[in-house]
Formats: structure tokens, sequence, C-alpha cells
């Protein structure tokens, strides 16, 4: 196997390999500089003033000419919470942490908890389900969209939108192709806008319109373009971070518990351990495998020399299997200490980029396994169902794409 199959491939086998080395190391196959070690990681998340987030999503520029035809009109595209840094970064920040506090996710826990059992029992009777299509998807692109204040049609076309999205920026298909997924894309743009545009002339209680309020105060006026590009921007990368990252979270929390049947059972027989199998799955199989980051500087990291304008992979999955933090980090084991392994893992990034969307995360991992052990404590894997992930160092989003049950 090539260095860049194994980093595709199989990214575990290459966050190993990336741990021994003294420091970051340049790799090619990914074209970045690889942050591997927990303590590293860490040190990149802390200093945002030297490792930036700005730039690091794909940007319409970067598409081909067709693609960037179709998305010329659209509204979006413009920076947000995950890559803006100081200021700007603080501003997009702000109105999200007011509108995931504590006591707004537990307003939604109730949803999360009745969709979950309408789901499961939805299938329940049928003997099998391929999990991905019929629940992970499901349950975490409604349960944001409902935060934001999507209707029922709007989520399904924002579902859609942000498949196409993953298309056209990251799947190496042919400029056609990524013009055909901009299209749809840009429809998915204009659902965000007409939606950002309604809210604001009659705003409610939902994330849509605190952003509103923050970005764009005063119900008055007509929203102008550039506070119509700015607020549909922040809303759409809301949707589609709290789907990518939601989906794989849920589907391969349930991979791990059934691949390792005695944890399942155990599960099953107690189910106060809920909580601590849904840090132990986060930790082991992080849903968002790395973050990019770029020097703004020339800097010095556990040794290493790195330029200005480098790009950094700091592999947040490599942290979580670092064996100078946890245990036997390649084991798999819902008994660890729920406090310590939530307090060490670094599934959910760490500093200024924390984030926001941890607890909700969080609480439909738990709704799952809690209606999952109570109503099919007999699900087990389909014949010939492996779980195979697709090619992926950064999401896990794309790479998990079917998961085969029966019971």
């Amino acid at each position: 196997m090539t260095e860049s199959e194994i980093w595709f491939q199989d990214p575990y086998a290459a966050f190993a390999q990336g741990r021994q080395s003294a420091g970051p190391a340049f790799v090619p196959a990914v074209g970045a500089w690889v942050v591997a070690r927990h303590d590293d990681v860490l040190e990149v998340l802390r200093r945002a003033d030297e490792f930036s987030s700005a730039n690091t999503l794909p940007r319409d520029e970067m598409l081909p000419p067709a693609a960037r035809a179709e998305l010329a009109d659209s509204i979006g595209g413009r920076p947000v919470v995950v890559n803006s840094d100081g200021a700007a970064h603080r501003r997009y920040r702000a109105p999200l942490l007011a509108g995931l506090t504590p006591a707004r996710v537990q307003q939604v826990v109730p949803f999360i908890e009745e969709r979950a059992t309408e789901l499961v029992d939805g299938f329940a009777g049928d003997g099998h389900v391929e999990f991905v299509s019929r629940y992970t998807s499901v349950l975490a692109s409604e349960t944001i969209g409902r935060l934001i204040g999507l209707e029922p049609e709007e989520v399904a076309q924002a579902v859609h939108g942000t498949t196409q999205a993953l298309v056209m920026y990251f799947f190496p298909v042919g400029d056609g192709q990524k013009a055909e997924a901009a299209r749809k894309f840009a429809e998915m743009r204009a659902m965000i806008d007409a939606h950002v545009r309604r809210r604001h002339a009659e705003p409610r209680d939902d994330l849509s319109s605190t952003l509103l309020a923050a970005l764009a105060p005063g119900n008055g006026a007509e929203l102008t373009l550039d506070q119509r590009h700015e607020v549909a921007s922040n809303v759409l990368n809301l949707f589609i971070a709290g789907f990518i990252t939601a989906t794989p979270l849920l589907g391969t929390m349930v991979l791990n518990l059934l691949r390792h049947r005695e944890q399942w059972e155990l599960l099953c027989a107690k189910p106060e351990l809920i909580p601590a199998a849904v840090e132990e799955a986060t930790r082991y199989d992080t849903s968002m495998q790395s973050v990019r980051r770029i020097t703004t500087a020339p800097v010095t990291l556990a040794g290493v020399e790195i330029p200005a304008g480098a790009t950094l992979l700091v592999a947040l999955a490599s942290a979580n299997r670092d064996a100078g933090i946890h245990d036997q980090p390649d084991t798999f084991d819902i008994t660890r200490p729920t406090a310590a392994t939530a307090a060490k893992h670094l599934s959910f990034g760490h500093g200024p980029h924390a984030c926001v969307g941890a607890q909700l995360f969080r609480e439909e991992a738990r709704a799952t396994l809690r209606v999952l052990t109570e109503r099919l404590p007999n699900l087990r894997l389909a014949p010939q169902e492996t779980g195979t992930m697709g090619r992926s160092v950064v999401p896990r989003d794309g790479s998990l794409q079917e998961l085969n049950l029966v019971w």
C-alpha cells in the first residue's frame, strides 16, 4: 500500500505513524504538515493567532469555471464562524453560543427523543434496516433544521444541497458533474436566503432569528445585499456543520458497538453506561477526523520549524488515540470513566473554535442508544456488512454511506 493509500484508506494507521515523529511532519500525500500528537494538537488549537482558520474551507473561486458560473449570482459563500479569526470569528460565534445554551439544547431534547423513537418504531417490525438513510441522516438533519427554524420541506432540500456541496468541493468528479452539483447547491442557497428574509420580517425563537438579531439588527428596513450574504452564509454553514458531523457520529457509534458485541450486550444490560458509551464512541472514531489551519508567520511547534503560509492537518482523531493521554487507546471500552474521557478527547476541538454544538450531538447520541437498546437489543450487523469507510482524513461524512443492520 502506497503512502497515499495508507492516509486515505486507513487514516488511523497513518496517524499512528505520525505520532512516532518528534513533531509535525510534512506529508506530500495530504499536502500538509500533519500534527498527530495530542499535546501538539492542543497547542495548535489554542494558538489561534498563529494557526489561522481563515481560508481553510473550499471557496467558490477554487472551482472550475462552469461550477463558478452556476454559483455566480447566488447568495452565500461569505466567511463564517469556522473559517474566520479574531473579531469576525467572535462576532459570528457569539449568537451561536447564545442560541445553543444548555437550556436551549434541553428544550429540543424532547423532540430528539420523540423522533428517535418514531424512526426506530418505523422499521422495528421489518427485521432489517439501512441505518444511515432511515435513521442517522434523518435525525441529524431534522434536529439541526428544527433549531434553525427550517420547515420539513426545507430540511429535505438542505440535505440534498449539502450532499451536492460535498460533491462539488471534495469529490474527484469531472467538471460537468461539479457544475451540476453547483447548480443544485445554488438552489439550496436560494432557499436559505428566502428563509432568512422571512425570519427578518417575522422573527421567531430559532437560531436563524438569533443570527439575524446579531448580524443584521432591526427588522424595519429591508436587508441589504451584504447582510443577506452574511446571514445566509452562516445559517447555511450551521446546517451543513450540524448535519455532516452528527450523521457519521451516530453511524460509527452504532457500528463500533456492534463490532464489539460484548460492549453492546453490556450496554443493553446496563443502560446507565449510555453517557460513557457516547464519549467512548466519540473518542474512538472521531466524526471530524482533522481540521486544517494555516500559519500566519514562521512558527516552531514541538521543536519543528514551520514556515509562514503553511497548511496544517490537525488530526483530532490521532490525538484521541495518543497513548500518553488515553490508556489502551486503540481499545473500544465503554467502561472508561465518563468525565475523564470527555475531558481528554478532542473530538469537538478546543479553544476559540471548539464546537458550539457538542452538547446537542451528545443528546442525539444518547437518545439513539436509549431507544435502540430498549427496542432492539438483538441488533447486529447484517451478514457481510463491514461498515467500510471511504477515502477521508477530514470528515467521516461520505465515508459511512450505508450501514445494514438486522435483528
